[in-house]
């Protein structure tokens, strides 16, 4: 336990860090779809001669420039911010191994940013075959973001066998490509790219929404152009979904289907829920398309549009908040697990003590400081995944009972494909063990106590 927690009450930092990321994602996500829209859109203007059509494309420049540059940025430092908060040892072990990754991420980065800007800024003020380059800069450049990005984030879940193999022995950025395309590497990227067609028809969508009345003929056309980014995507997402699902570890896999098998008991996991949910917004996303916007383009408001962006909002958090679960126990598959510890150094702190090296252990009670340090990550006292409702009636031995379970993590442990192993000593576990039942049980009580008294 080398850096200080973060408390963040009723919400944890794990959401905290998932609110931010959520938005961020549609909007980053909507920079690479969006701008590959806009060449292909200046493109068949030009082509077709159709100076209104320009127009429409140089205001949704405009929209597109403001929502990326400045909120899809901001959002992205929010990221780098909480998550080097929420999960230190992650974040530095995702830095070590790729900085030569970030690095390249932050070139492009700074040449779509850039593009951006200048995009926008010179219409009407360069040849059109230039502007259009510039289009195209944007977009590749863009591209080249996610490319990256994608290496990163898919890493987290498979490593790959070979790079696992030399964790741990300093030789690791001699693996940085096994590491970069890694088994999900190639479906996540397909996944990734269809999203980002996806989301760029459905923020065009808002643009094209707010065409004056007088422009229906325009307007009609715009919006069935942009429906046309969302149909493609929504019937090949299936079977990308099928081929990322075929490169999953099968611990992974384990995760949803214990929530499908057991839906008629409606027995579901987190992730089964979140599944469900970005099937059933993805469905309405494209019955809206079709019966409204595609079918009716002249009657289709903003209204309609803004709910599109919220269905796509609600799709995008479920999915991304079920690509974490299936990561569980870890933060990066096989080799970190969520509270930070590496599994290689589990069964030396079992032997030294997970606390004996922390610099913040003459501050804190031993109890308090296992607690802060394997589980603060995911719970908080009374809210997200509220440790006083999840010890609620175990008394002092059943918690004991409990911590015992996750330390020594035998085969029939209901915890084992959720949760961490406890690491640290026998009397580490009983500090934490008396701690817990302080929470659990005496502060509790002492609660009720002060509350029966001003209350008769």
């Amino acid at each position: 336990m080398n850096y200080p927690t973060w408390d963040v009450p009723l919400i944890g930092s794990v959401w905290v860090v998932g609110a931010i990321a959520i938005f961020h994602v549609m909007i980053s996500h909507f920079a690479v779809g969006g701008g590959l829209y806009l060449a292909l859109a200046e493109r068949k203007a030009v082509r077709e001669q159709r100076t209104d059509w320009l127009e429409v494309i140089r205001k949704h420049s405009k929209f597109f420039l403001i929502l990326t540059g400045v909120f899809g940025a901001v959002s992205g430092v929010g990221i780098w911010f909480s998550i080097g908060l929420a999960s230190p040892e992650s974040t530095s072990a995702l830095i070590h191994n790729f900085v030569f990754g970030w690095a390249m991420e932050w070139c492009f980065f700074l040449v779509e940013i850039a593009t951006a800007g200048v995009y926008y800024y010179t219409w009407h003020r360069v040849d059109a075959r230039t502007h259009q380059r510039l289009g195209w800069i944007y977009a590749i450049s863009s591209y080249g973001t996610l490319v990256l990005i994608n290496g990163i984030l898919s890493f987290m879940l498979t490593p790959g066998d070979r790079w696992l193999a030399a964790a741990g022995t300093g030789t690791e950025p001699a693996y940085f490509w096994s590491a970069f395309f890694n088994p999900t590497f190639w479906p996540s990227l397909a996944l990734r790219t269809l999203v980002c067609c996806s989301l760029a028809g459905v923020w065009a969508l808002v643009t094209a929404s707010r065409l004056e009345e007088h422009l229906g003929e325009l307007k009609a056309e715009v919006i069935r152009w942009s429906v046309r980014w969302l149909i493609p995507s929504f019937f090949l997402m299936p079977l990308a979904v099928l081929w990322y699902w075929s490169e999953v570890p099968e611990n992974s896999r384990h995760l949803i289907q214990a929530g499908v098998s057991t839906i008629g008991s409606g027995l579901f996991t987190q992730v089964t829920r979140a599944t469900l949910v970005t099937a059933m917004t993805s469905a309405t996303i494209l019955a809206i398309a079709y019966f409204l916007a595609w079918r009716n383009p002249r009657d289709f408001h903003l209204g309609h549009a803004v709910a599109v962006v919220f269905l796509a909002l609600a799709a995008t958090g479920s999915t991304e908040h079920a690509r974490e679960m299936i990561r569980k126990p870890f933060t990066i598959g096989q080799y970190m697990y969520s509270d930070g510890v590496r599994r290689l150094q589990v069964a030396e702190l079992n032997r030294v003590g997970y606390t004996t090296a922390s610099p913040w252990n003459h501050s804190l009670d031993v109890g308090q400081l296992m607690f802060r340090g394997q589980c603060l990550n995911c719970h908080t006292l009374d809210g997200y995944r509220s440790i006083r409702r999840l010890l609620n009636g175990r008394d002092r031995k059943g918690i004991a009972n409990m911590l015992a379970i996750l330390h020594d993590q035998p085969k029939t442990s209901p915890y084992k494909n959720f949760m961490p192993p406890l690491a640290g000593t026998p009397a580490e576990m009983d500090a934490l063990a008396n701690y817990l039942n302080h929470l659990a049980n005496e502060q509790q009580a002492v609660a009720g106590v002060s509350r029966g008294a001003t209350h008769p």
